[in-house]
């Protein structure tokens, strides 16, 4: 009997001990292995969350660009390698490990000497032109303008004539009231012209590109003698990028980063799409700009079947403000002026050392050919999404014929992506990485296309293999493309005119050195002041 039970205890033993090693093995792997809390395919077709909707209550909330904590991971997922071959080691914690911000801070509040706005002298009405970013750009220098011509600032008007055909209003894009009240004590602003004004003596101005405070101080502001309403036709590029006083840099500072928020039912979008994002573990926002509309403009027809470059010359003939016709597209290409493709995005991608496992946000419209040219990016990373695959059609609808809005919701999931990767400098790349650096110097890899097609060539060509060298090749190219602190780009030497203020980097893809400090114990300064 003694026997027997001292048998049943060792037994007994035995099962405890096994189970309690399997549950510390399990234990152990969760930690190590991350897994999707969620299948893209199973989201319900309905509105927003309920825990979403109490995001939409913003009176008195903060938005969120002040919401989320800039992204700290100090290692990456386990699950990915070391790049063969690479020439520094370049493990994959080190791919997504931020710059280093060198302590740089935001500092955009107003100096000792700034006062409350002035008695306004008449009213400043504007029409915005271009895309989301173009637009977002012109508002803010607007509201820089009316401080220095002492204008009262009535809520732009979007652009609805352009190659998207928008009817988006400001308050469907912007949170109109947050606008208002967050600029009260830089600028007086109004949802609408009075009443009484409506028959009043006006001019429609178009303001001279890149221009200084002499200029709207000495030719604009003397119009008020004549004129209660001056329109500005234009509002893009319209101030100059440097040599401003301070207060005005740091206002155009203020108007774009803190009071120009997209409306609330964006925002909700967007925070959702990040959320989504966020469930695959770090991801990378590639401003991926191969649509039609951008190879028409450039002339870009690499790889494209004759049928496409002919469609796409049709198209750049037809729109009578695109004033260049004739373009060369392997001169273009050559010269890094062609967006870069998807296949050339992926070898990029590879080369840099981020593997298959990589989860990556396109941020686009609708892809030139589709899936035709998407094919070898997509095999090479398959975990590719975009906003059509987080979000069902039933929470995209309302945002679906508005190109403008559907932007925001792509710049939103941009600005707060742990990596961001633009396929071409325009307008969105550059608003997503001046805001990015804003934000603390946010990583933001700027591929050098003109020296990325040559070596893609080379592969083509066959005299060059994907592999150790070429991966070198575009580690060693990139070195210092990723989005560290430095101060804003001047003129190209020797250029003169409107080709100088052309050459220069424009103010809101780098707000360093006018509304950025270096967070030392010494500053006492007002002027420094952080916000």
């Amino acid at each position: 009997m003694q026997q027997k039970k001292k048998r049943w205890r060792n037994s007994v033993r035995k099962v405890l001990s096994c189970a309690i090693a399997v549950i510390t093995f399990v234990s152990l792997l969760s930690v190590h292995v991350h897994v999707p809390s969620f299948d893209v395919t199973s989201f319900p077709h309905n509105k927003l969350p309920m825990h979403e909707l109490s995001y939409q209550r913003l009176s008195g909330e903060r938005s969120w660009i002040e919401e989320f904590a800039p992204p700290h991971f100090s290692k990456a997922p386990v699950t990915a390698s070391k790049l063969d071959g690479a020439n520094w080691n370049w493990t994959l914690d080190k791919l997504w490990k931020p710059p280093p911000n060198r302590d740089y801070v935001r500092c955009v509040a107003p100096t000792s000497s700034y006062t409350s706005p002035p008695e306004s002298r008449g009213y400043l009405l504007v029409h915005t032109n271009g895309g989301l970013n173009q637009m977002r750009a012109g508002i803010c220098d607007m509201v820089a303008v009316a401080r220095i011509i002492n204008a009262t600032l009535v809520i732009p008007e979007l652009d609805k004539r352009s190659l998207w055909k928008d009817s988006s209003k400001f308050s469907d894009v912007f949170d109109e009231d947050h606008f208002i009240n967050s600029l009260a004590n830089d600028v007086r602003i109004v949802k609408k012209l009075p009443k009484e004004l409506a028959s009043a003596a006006r001019a429609v101005k178009h303001f001279r590109s890149w221009s200084g405070v002499d200029y709207y101080e000495k030719e604009i502001a003397t119009m008020w003698d004549e004129y209660q309403v001056i329109r500005a036709a234009k509002s893009d590029s319209r101030l100059a990028n440097n040599n401003l006083p301070p207060d005005i840099q740091k206002l155009r500072c203020r108007a774009c980063y803190q009071a120009l928020r997209f409306s609330p039912q964006i925002e909700a979008m967007g925070k959702l799409l990040v959320d989504r994002m966020r469930t695959y573990g770090p991801y990378i926002a590639l401003h991926l700009r191969y649509e039609k509309d951008m190879l028409a403009f450039s002339g870009c027809t690499h790889d494209l079947s004759p049928e496409e470059a002919e469609e796409l010359r049709a198209i750049r003939e037809s729109i009578p403000w695109w004033k260049v016709k004739d373009i060369d597209p392997v001169e273009q290409r050559g010269k890094g002026y062609c967006p870069l493709s998807p296949r050339e995005v992926g070898m990029f991608l590879s080369a840099l050392g981020f593997t298959s496992n990589t989860p990556i946000y396109i941020a686009a419209g609708e892809i030139y050919g589709g899936d035709s040219h998407m094919s070898d990016l997509q095999s090479r990373y398959p975990l590719l999404m975009n906003k059509e695959k987080l979000a069902s059609y039933d929470e995209l609808e309302p945002f679906s014929k508005h190109a403008s809005q559907l932007a925001a919701i792509d710049y939103i999931v941009s600005v707060e992506s742990d990596i961001f990767i633009p396929s071409y400098s325009g307008n969105m790349a550059r608003a997503v990485e001046g805001h990015r650096r804003f934000l603390g110097h946010r990583k933001t890899i700027s591929p050098d296309r003109k020296a990325l097609v040559r070596l893609v060539n080379k592969v083509d060509q066959g005299t060059m293999i994907e592999g150790k060298k070429l991966s070198d090749r575009i580690i060693e190219v990139h070195r210092t493309r990723q989005g560290s602190p430095r101060k804003r780009k001047g003129p190209i030497s020797g250029r003169k005119g409107m080709d100088r203020f052309r050459s220069e980097e424009a103010f809101y893809v780098n707000p360093l050195p006018d509304c950025l400090c270096q967070n030392e114990p010494s500053y006492s300064n007002k002027s420094h002041a952080i916000v």
